[in-house]
């Protein structure tokens, strides 16, 4: 290009942030209106909509043959839907999945996939055809009900919107997700809806609530259980936003000798049922799940999984809440009605405001195909007029025919017609004057006029437009009644105050096992010193504790934290077990300086830098990986002991191997801080403390394994807070209780 061509007057100065935010919401526009969101007309996509439309002109109808899915998508690809073949075909796949949509607009033969959320066969090996919904959709297309646009390629025309005699959109739902914004709509029952349309037809100002006593709920094709409180049910429903807690169907199987186990028969919207049954397996694998014996499945048609429980003693009920807060055979299932009106802008309407839409659209449809039935009778009454002059002067008409060279002009002018009867005249055929009876043709005319008559009385009266409205609803519903049937059951969430996990624990004997490098393990039994153990090269033991199996194990850190898991949710013995790191976040500079399992009680904390107080056991339960902190620390201070409190006075030792010991009360009870001065040090940090009875004497273990029990302990005593007196002689190296 000349850059000469580029005049100063053809250059408009934009910033660069203004370009891109035009460009970006332009983009984000279109993704909106022509990919995400469905219309609230017809509840449809641009991709479902052409689909449906190209399947209509290949005469696919729900009571014809089927033809093969690859035709359907070539000709959606090539005459409306310029995009890839995989996307068109999975859009179409989805359409025919009874378990995806409530009622399916595509009867599909062949491998469609399944609710494991196996794909479907390649589009050369399926066929497909419309069903009877489908065509509901596209009922009186060509009667001029609806606009339509040119294709991407200007050589053919599609429709802006489906007639929709189905209200597709609350019927099926839709999920999509734009630039910015989001939709989500869960299927409903058509009978509901249909009910709920016919009173809005009756009153149309309505109120919210009165519309959600005919519509109870979503209604899912895989069935479920909906046990969201019908007060947030309402609250959704008038809003627009929420959600909907949905739960698995499931029975109790009695088997012989009292033994029992429990079918699962409908898993919860949207969730595929082999990666259901591979949650659950990992569950069991790490031991999360003690109450589960086994799980399988032996499903064919219908869903069955079977789930077997560790005894009989156990509570069913207790079983499948715990099934129910781990896995998904409960979830949560979201609204958002967002979608697009009549003037092509998004926005989130209410359950009422978006059937109202439908009905809005309904009445311009009937509207419209009175307007074109109106037009073809008027086109016909004018016709016929034209052929009436022909019955009374055929002989005449014969003649200008046969002796005219222009008879068109002669006709008009002779016997006063217009250029369109004149038309219809010259085109009959001759075989077609037998049929020229005056009779015939003015019963044909009279109730034409009638007819017409009726058109223009409904077009000059919205009651009667209701009244057809309402009677094609009905007649809806009539057709559709044998899937009218609600598969989702709306119940009473059950009542589980007294729900406890740990009640389907083996109380069983283990060991934890934690490495120098922070490796944890549990083995089966107490297992004593003697026992050999292996460990990854490099790395040694470093805590040996006995624990059970329903104990909640503490560890505390160096940065002042406490940590909490269940015993039986630590990994096995097999092999070197796995990094701590892995269950808690502990940063690699920070070490576990204990460990044990919780009790009622006390222990008391202390830092390296002598300040310390006692807690209560109950205050170290953190229900987080990120732990509790219980000891503030700052900079080069570290959590130095963790220990239970057993007697009524306490032994501080220094790594200057000063000793003090006072009493227990005047160690202050935090739930946290930095607590107060246990120890003064004028050189030196605290080494290690210990509890013990007074009257029992202060216990340690010599050089050599020798116990050693001090009672005369008057040269130690001391108010808390001294710097205390040198240790006994014989106390080990380094100064350890």
């Amino acid at each position: 290009m000349n850059t000469n061509d580029l005049k100063e007057d053809k250059i408009i100065p934009t910033s660069f942030s203004q370009a891109i935010s035009e460009r970006y919401l332009a983009y984000a526009l279109s993704t909106i209106t022509s990919r995400s969101l469905p219309d609230v007309r017809d509840g449809l996509k641009p991709v479902h909509r052409r689909v449906l439309y190209a399947m209509r002109q290949l005469k696919l109808n729900y009571n014809q043959g089927y033809k093969k899915s690859a035709r359907v998508v070539g000709d959606v690809m090539g005459k409306f839907h310029p995009h890839g073949d995989g996307a068109i075909y999975d859009s179409m796949v989805r359409m025919a999945q009874s378990f995806a949509l409530r009622y399916p607009l595509v009867d599909g033969q062949g491998n469609f996939g399944n609710i494991d959320g196996d794909n479907a066969a390649a589009m050369r090996y399926t066929e497909a055809r419309m069903t009877m919904a489908a065509e509901l959709m596209l009922l009186d297309i060509d009667q001029d009900t609806v606009d339509f646009r040119v294709t991407y390629d200007d050589e053919g025309k599609e429709p802006v919107v489906l007639p929709s005699a189905f209200p597709n959109l609350l019927a099926n739902g839709s999920q999509g997700i734009a630039v910015g914004m989001a939709t989500s709509i869960p299927p409903h029952n058509i009978g509901e809806l249909c009910d709920a349309v016919i009173h809005l037809i009756k009153f149309p100002n309505a109120s919210d609530s009165t519309v959600t006593n005919y519509i109870k709920g979503p209604d899912f094709p895989t069935g479920g259980i909906l046990v969201e409180p019908k007060n947030s049910i309402d609250e959704s429903y008038k809003t627009g936003r929420g959600g909907f807690k949905l739960r698995a169907r499931w029975n109790l199987e009695k088997l012989n000798a009292g033994q029992w186990q429990i079918i699962v028969t409908e898993i919860p919207y949207q969730v595929q049922k082999s990666r259901l049954l591979e949650k659950i397996a990992e569950l069991m694998e790490n031991k999360n799940l003690p109450m589960l014996s086994d799980i399988r499945d032996e499903s064919a048609e219908d869903i069955r999984l079977i789930i077997e429980p560790k005894s009989r003693n156990l509570s069913p009920d207790m079983i499948m809440e715990t099934l129910f807060r781990k896995t998904d055979l409960e979830s949560r299932v979201s609204l958002n009605l967002n979608v697009i009106d009549d003037k092509n802008i998004p926005g989130v309407k209410s359950l009422k405001e978006a059937l109202k839409s439908w009905l809005n659209h309904r009445q311009i449809i009937v509207q419209r195909k009175s307007k074109y039935r109106l037009n073809q009778i008027e086109n016909r009454i004018n016709i016929l007029n034209g052929y009436i002059t022909v019955y009374l002067n055929l002989d005449k008409v014969i003649e200008i025919i046969r002796e005219e060279d222009k008879p068109k002009e002669v006709l008009i002018s002779y016997f006063s017609i217009n250029e369109i009867q004149a038309n219809a005249i010259l085109d009959m055929r001759l075989r077609s004057l037998r049929k020229l009876e005056e009779i015939e043709l003015k019963k044909e005319l009279d109730t034409l006029q009638t007819e017409l008559s009726g058109l223009n009385s409904l077009l000059a009266d919205p009651e009667k437009q209701w009244e057809i409205i309402s009677s094609d609803t009905k007649k809806i519903k009539k057709d559709l009644g044998y899937l009218a049937k609600r598969r989702t059951d709306i119940e009473e969430m059950p009542d589980v105050d007294d729900f406890n996990e740990e009640q389907f624990l083996a109380k069983e004997p283990i060991t934890i096992i934690l490495s120098e490098q922070g490796w944890v393990r549990s083995q089966k039994g107490h297992l004593g010193n003697e026992t050999d153990l292996k460990y990854r090269e490099g790395d040694k033991e470093y805590f040996k504790v006995h624990a059970l199996t329903t104990d909640k194990i503490v560890f505390f850190a160096d940065n002042g934290r406490a940590f909490t898991i269940a015993a039986n949710k630590l990994p096995s013995g097999r092999g070197f077990g796995e990094p701590l790191s892995l269950s808690f976040d502990l940063k690699p500079e920070n070490k576990i300086i204990t460990c044990f399992p919780n009790f009622e009680g006390f222990v008391v904390v202390a830092s390296n830098n002598g300040y310390g107080f006692k807690i209560n056991t109950k205050n170290l339960i953190a229900q987080t990986k990120s732990g509790k902190q219980i000891l503030n620390i700052k900079g080069e201070i570290k959590a130095k002991v963790c220990k239970k409190i057993d007697g009524d006075t306490l032994a501080v030792v220094g790594n200057n191997r000063k000793l003090i010991v006072f009493s227990l009360n005047e160690l202050p009870e935090l739930n946290k801080g930095k607590g107060v001065i246990l120890q003064r040090y004028k050189d030196g940090t605290l080494s290690d403390l210990t509890t013990f009875k007074n009257e029992d004497g202060l216990k340690w273990e010599m050089n050599g394994g020798r116990q050693r029990t001090e009672k005369d302990l008057l040269t130690w005593q001391g108010k808390r807070g001294g710097a205390g007196k040198i240790v006994p002689t014989g106390f080990p190296r380094p100064p350890l209780f």
